[in-house]
């Protein structure tokens, strides 16, 4: 593979950081490679089927032809007896000689390539061209047993996703991982992770630590012997706008991550946000869905103009009275006028409730409601504990 780094070097850190980059890139992929750096393609290509090399100029590229032997160019092999008979081993052996003589005996291919390895003459390369959809499966050297030994190769999966990624100027959305299990008599289906993101991304850091969270919290039916990672929904990348002044707490997409993370590690049914329904009631209105799920998308706003709790109870407290104030702890004081709730007659669950702000003496501040009771009642109205405020 040949990359063009000229005008990176600054945005990398130099040579040596770029290096070191590609050489961690590809230890991660599980492979072996060879790099080298030259002014042209071709002597790069040249100098790194020898174990790699460095050259910043031609005229330091003519030093490194020294120690390259001259079978590294493949149409230079067939006449590997002729150049030992002249005592050419290497390459800047071979660019001594007489052209006309050397094109005589072997031909324009090799020179054409060391013209092309010296600047002397052009070069023209086809570009890598990306498949249109991300579909790849890796089979494991042994049977694993136990999940977390196939996050290593989840994660090379996950290197080539993100790769094809950033190559075709998309983001993720929703990718699926299989665990593929032994074949035969007894074979069962893959077992088969998806994870649903809240915001599409393309950063590996943060793909790699949702599939850690999910893996951690499965149990194999039976022994792994490959994977497979598919994209399923995928979208245009939109490149982060970064403002002079951020906003406290992090962006919109610091939010999304976490809280992806959080339903990895914890499950869907597990991490909630707030569906009110349209009823005046507060425990009817009142709805938890899956942060993942559509009704989370579209439920209905809270109301602004109202007080309302952090936290409402699942059944209200009847307080108790004390010096004809409700007590909890600590004497009740008002500190909000009241919102009357009448409703209820069309389901026959009928509410004729008061709400009022109360503050205790140790400032926490806590919702509560009077009944109302009709004339005929004897008994007094009761005060009851419904929400508490963070």
């Amino acid at each position: 593979m040949l990359a063009d780094v000229t005008a990176s070097l600054r945005l990398f850190g130099g040579l040596r950081s770029l290096r070191q980059r590609i050489r961690s890139a590809i230890t991660a992929f599980g492979v072996t490679g060879s790099i080298s750096v030259a002014p042209t393609a071709q002597a790069a290509w040249l100098l790194a089927r020898v174990d790699g090399g460095f050259a910043v100029s031609i005229r330091t590229l003519s030093r490194r032809f020294m120690s390259v032997p001259v079978t590294a160019v493949p149409a230079a092999r067939k006449f590997a007896e002729w150049f030992e008979g002249l005592g050419c081993t290497s390459i800047a052996d071979v660019m001594r000689l007489p052209r006309a003589g050397l094109k005589k005996r072997c031909g324009t291919a090799v020179l054409d390539v060391l013209d092309r390895a010296t600047a002397a003459a052009p070069e023209a390369h086809e570009w890598i061209t990306m498949p249109p959809i991300f579909n790849e499966r890796i089979e494991l050297p042994d049977r694993i047993e136990h999940v977390e030994a196939t996050l290593f190769a989840a994660r090379r999966l996950t290197l080539q996703m993100t790769g094809w990624l950033a190559s075709r100027k998309l983001a993720i959305a929703r990718f699926v991982l299989s665990l593929e299990h032994e074949r035969g008599r007894k074979a069962i289906p893959p077992t088969e992770l998806e994870i649903a993101l809240g915001e599409p991304t393309w950063h590996e850091e943060h793909l790699v630590r949702l599939l850690k969270e999910r893996l951690a919290r499965v149990e194999l039916a039976a022994p792994v012997i490959a994977l497979r990672l598919k994209a399923k929904d995928v979208r245009e990348a939109e490149a982060p706008s970064d403002s002079l002044f951020p906003e406290p707490g992090g962006s919109i997409q610091d939010h999304a991550r976490l809280m992806e993370l959080l339903t990895a590690r914890l499950g869907a049914e597990n991490v909630l946000r707030p569906n009110p329904i349209a009823d005046f009631r507060p425990e009817i209105a009142a709805r938890w869905v899956p942060i993942s799920s559509d009704y989370a998308r579209a439920g209905r706003e809270l109301p602004r103009d109202l007080p309302r709790p952090s936290w409402l109870l699942d059944k209200p407290i009847e307080l108790i009275m004390r010096g004809h104030r409700p007590f909890y702890g600590t004497p009740l004081r008002m500190v909000s006028p009241g919102e009357r709730i009448e409703c209820g007659w069309q389901d026959e669950e009928t509410v004729t409730r008061d709400y009022f702000v109360a503050e205790a003496e140790n400032h926490m501040h806590y919702w509560i409601y009077r009944e109302r009771v009709g004339v005929s009642d004897e008994r007094e109205p009761r005060w009851f504990l419904h929400g508490l405020f963070g």
